[in-house]
């Protein structure tokens, strides 16, 4: 009898789990009419969409033919380093030079060996599709951790898009790849883990210079949270990690490597533009147009970083609690923490505005935004745009992206788009979470 009881205690606990994952779906049955409406259910829609894209990626891979443009280049670029070469002016691939960073052939060299030097495109499908699954894992933890977007818009981010899908798994471009690491460093920020997402930040960049649209919104994000002196640690990690990964390609060609992988001045093929193709090319290609964008976009971060993301009077917690009123963190005292809100609105408010005024954006390019569009238009709540007038945007956007070759009206679609989203961010309330509310009134 004692052996009994003692085997019914020890079943006990797990009952008690599977009681409560019972109840939990029971409730959330219940309550299904919510179901897509209310953030509280992100995960749960999320792990039924992640099941899914299990299904739709292994068809696409097996129904949709692949088509070659940039893997074969990759491979051709990253066996040059394997056979010796660190002069990054001697590396190129079919398609020209290498004008990516160090992290990019460390990566992609590890994938010339696991594809049989680059010949099994087929298994280079199958992990582009388990890192687009984690691209959506962990995109949804950002989500579920802010808790300010509806669910049912996640079945237009993964299930409508064709052209994320075909970046993945039917191209095989970079840019997922620096992408994926991006999102994992925001988790670790939305952790506190400052260090390791500096870390995690500078390894995206050294795959693809795109992530360094995120820079001024993390920088901001430093300089709030720890103050000058602070920050240069975590900036230190990121330079450091920089020199360590090119130093072999510096030591044998320092200004050969830093030109060729941080070229911020290539220039852009007019025939591949996806925002401006409404321009003669003339202008496209003028001096004058480049820095009256680069004068807009740096004026624009500066006045977001001064009226929009500037920390509110009203500290709140990671969890979104209040904590103590107060003006300053006093001097030499730990700050507080930035909420998720705030983390995450800099950060992808900082990349949208370098989007909307790149100097080109061509059809991969897609991905470095795609998945932050739910956040810059439903986080920030605004009367005048509804949730019909915010789907409607998004597929503007995606029609403006599957529209191949551009148009004047496709890419004039696409900065109207922009421009909504912009206006939201600028003119849309953003009020204090309720804790806060009703702490004011209180007071």
């Amino acid at each position: 009898m004692a052996a009994g009881l003692r085997k019914r205690g020890r079943a006990g606990p797990a009952a008690r789990a599977v009681g409560l994952c019972g109840q939990w779906l029971r409730r959330a049955w219940q309550e299904r009419r919510l179901l897509l409406l209310e953030p509280r259910y992100t995960l749960l829609v999320a792990a039924c969409l992640c099941l899914a894209e299990v299904g739709i990626t292994f068809w696409v891979i097996h129904r949709v033919a692949y088509t070659e443009i940039d893997w074969k280049a990759y491979m051709a670029e990253v066996e040059g380093v394997i056979n010796g070469t660190y002069d990054y002016t001697q590396l190129r691939g079919d398609t020209g030079p290498l004008v990516y960073p160090a992290g990019f052939v460390y990566i992609f060299m590890g994938l010339y060996y696991a594809t049989g030097r680059g010949t099994d495109i087929r298994m280079a499908q199958h992990i582009f599709a388990v890192l687009y699954l984690a691209t959506l894992l962990l995109v949804f933890l950002i989500y579920h951790q802010t808790c300010k977007v509806p669910p049912f818009v996640f079945f237009f981010m993964c299930c409508a898009s064709y052209r994320v899908h075909s970046i993945f798994v039917l191209r095989l471009f970079n840019d997922p790849v620096a992408m994926v690491l991006l999102f994992l460093s925001i988790n670790l920020l939305l952790a506190q883990r400052w260090s390791w997402g500096c870390c995690c930040f500078s390894l995206a960049v050294s795959v693809k210079m795109n992530v360094l649209l995120f820079a001024p919104g993390l920088l901001f994000l430093l300089l709030t949270q720890f103050g000058l002196r602070g920050a240069l640690p975590k900036l230190g990690i990121c330079a450091v990690l920089q020199v360590v990964l090119g130093l072999p390609f510096l030591l044998e060609n320092p200004v050969g490597y830093v030109s060729r992988s941080f070229d911020l001045g290539r220039q852009f093929l007019f025939r591949w533009t996806v925002n401006w193709r409404f321009l003669p090319e003339a202008i496209f290609l003028h001096r004058a147009f480049h820095l009256a964008l680069l004068t807009v976009h740096l004026t624009l971060l500066l006045l977001f970083a001064l009226c929009r993301w500037h920390r509110r009077k009203y500290p709140v917690t990671a969890e979104g609690s209040l904590q103590k009123e107060v003006s300053t963190p006093a001097p030499h005292t730990q700050p507080y923490p930035l909420n998720h809100g705030k983390i995450v609105s800099a950060l992808f408010t900082s990349n949208f505005i370098g989007i909307c005024f790149s100097r080109s954006l061509h059809y991969q390019f897609y991905v470095w935004y795609f998945h932050t569009l739910p956040y810059l238009l439903w986080a920030t709540p605004a009367r005048w745009l509804t949730h019909l007038l915010r789907l409607l945007v998004l597929g503007l956007i995606e029609l403006s992206w599957n529209t191949y070759p551009s148009t004047s009206c496709s890419s004039g679609a696409l900065h109207m788009c922009h421009a909504v989203i912009l206006l939201q961010l600028w003119l849309g309330p953003q009020p204090f979470p309720k804790t806060i509310q009703h702490s004011k009134k209180a007071h």
